[in-house]
C-alpha cells in the first residue's frame, strides 16, 4: 500500500474534494479537522484516518505530529489547506487576529513541515494552500494576507531546504467556490474581477495537486488559480 497523504482541513470544501480525490484513487490519506463536520462519518467509514486538531493551539500542533509519527513511518504528501479566514473590525482585538492568523498559517504548516519531513523522504511533497491576496494584500482581511504571503515565503524556504528529496509548492487561489450565503450582486461584483468565470468549483484545486504530485522538476512555485484576476 502507498503512503499515505496528509490533508489539513479535509473535511470540508476544498479539503473535502482532495480527501475524496485521492480515497477515490485507493490512496490512503491522513485528514485533520478542526470541528465536528457532517463528512465525518462518510470518511471514516471509506478509510480516512481522522485527527481533530486545533491550530491555533500549539499543543494540538504537537500531539497532531506525535500521532502522525505513531500511526506511519512514511508520507507520500503534506497538504496544507487549513485555513481561517477573518477579517479586520472595529470590535476585533488586532493583536489576537494577527496572532491567530500566523498560528494557522505559518507556525503549524513550520512545525508540521520541520517534524515530519523526514517522513516524506526520499521523493514526497509538500503542498501549501495560499492566497491570491499573497501578492496583492487587502484592506479588509490584512492580518490573513500577510499570513499567507508569509506562508508563500515558508515555500521557497522549505523548497530549498529539502531539495532534492522533497518538492515543496504553492496553490494561490482566488475565488474558486461561492458560499451558499453569497447574493446575485456579490456573485457579480466577483464576476467583474475576473477574465473568467469565478468560481469553477474544487475541481481545479485538485487537478493542480494532481499535477504538482505528477511533475519531477516544479518546485518552490505557486501555482495562481485566479481566472486571470491579476489582468483586471
Amino acid at each position: 500500500m502507498s503512503p499515505p497523504v496528509l490533508i489539513t482541513g479535509g473535511t470540508q470544501r476544498i479539503g473535502l474534494a482532495l480527501t475524496e480525490h485521492f480515497l477515490n484513487q485507493s490512496v490512503p490519506v491522513i485528514v485533520t479537522y478542526r470541528r465536528p463536520k457532517s463528512a465525518l462519518n462518510t470518511l471514516a467509514q471509506r478509510g480516512a484516518t481522522l485527527i481533530q486538531a486545533d491550530f491555533t493551539q500549539k499543543s494540538q500542533v504537537e500531539r497532531l505530529i506525535l500521532q502522525i509519527k505513531s500511526q506511519t513511518s512514511g508520507l507520500r504528501a503534506i497538504i496544507h489547506n487549513a485555513s481561517d479566514w477573518a477579517s479586520e473590525s472595529v470590535d476585533d482585538n488586532d493583536f489576537e487576529l494577527i496572532e491567530r492568523m500566523m498560528q494557522v498559517h505559518v507556525y503549524a504548516p513550520y512545525r508540521i513541515n520541520m517534524a515530519l519531513a523526514e517522513q516524506l523522504m526520499p521523493a514526497g511533497d509538500i503542498i501549501h494552500f495560499t492566497d491570491y491576496v499573497q501578492d496583492t494584500g487587502s484592506d479588509k482581511h490584512t492580518a490573513y494576507a500577510a499570513s499567507k504571503a508569509a506562508l508563500h515565503n515558508l515555500t521557497l524556504s522549505f523548497a530549498k531546504k529539502l531539495a532534492p528529496q522533497v518538492k515543496v509548492n504553492s496553490i494561490a487561489p482566488s475565488l474558486l467556490m461561492f458560499n451558499e450565503k453569497d447574493d446575485l450582486a456579490y456573485r457579480r461584483q466577483a464576476d467583474a474581477k475576473h477574465l473568467l468565470s469565478p468560481a469553477p468549483g474544487a475541481y481545479e484545486a485538485v487537478s493542480a495537486v494532481d499535477y504538482l504530485l505528477n511533475s519531477d522538476y516544479i518546485t518552490g512555485q505557486t501555482l495562481h488559480l485566479s481566472g486571470g484576476r491579476h489582468l483586471r
